[in-house]
């Protein structure tokens, strides 16, 4: 970043913007607490069409990392997130938001600086319930389930920065603005 390289933080350019799914995925090996290798990290990965777009590789799908998520808006000064896919959790019975790790017998609220110690880790949980009612195309914040609405607001308490925009489908007008972040 263009502040990185002058010994500015990213946020003393205003407004940072990150960009995050409503569920988490990974390219290539390594490790992937939340990963889910059963009929729901399938269900994420084809109605998601979690497929690399040069290679056509299978992403590996999972849960929200919200500690993951959390840390990247911390060290990257972010400011708002863009939560995108909201609509891939669409009839899901329950959903899931990692919230912290136990390692060992210990508990943790971060994810481990060590390679091993991250191959090891399991994820805690909090479940909520999910939606049956479609997110696809809503374009106002009033047009979402009530449990979708609650999903995306706990996300907000649990990586403590505001979701700024929500995204309903590939289509880009299918676009909620939450937080308008040129108003300040």
């Amino acid at each position: 970043t263009a502040a990185g390289g002058s010994g500015l933080g990213p946020s003393a350019v205003g407004f940072v913007l990150g960009i995050a799914k409503a569920y988490t995925t990974r390219v290539g090996s390594g490790p992937f607490p939340t990963e889910l290798e059963d009929e729901i990290g399938i269900r994420l990965g084809e109605r998601g069409h979690e497929f690399g777009t040069v290679t056509g590789r299978k992403r590996r799908c999972g849960w929200l990392d919200a500690v993951l998520l959390r840390q990247s808006a911390a060290v990257g000064g972010i400011t708002g997130i863009a939560l995108t896919k909201i609509d891939v959790l669409d009839g899901f019975d329950e959903v899931k938001i990692c919230t912290g790790y136990r390692l060992r017998g210990e508990t943790l609220d971060y994810f481990p600086a060590h390679a091993a110690d991250q191959a090891e880790v399991e994820p805690i949980y909090e479940t909520m319930p999910g939606w049956q009612e479609t997110t696809a195309g809503a374009r106002r914040w009033a047009d979402l389930p009530a449990q979708a609405i609650k999903y995306i607001r706990r996300i907000e308490e649990l990586i403590r920065c505001p979701v700024a925009l929500v995204s309903t489908s590939p289509e880009r007008d299918d676009t909620i603005l939450v937080r308008d972040p040129f108003s300040d």
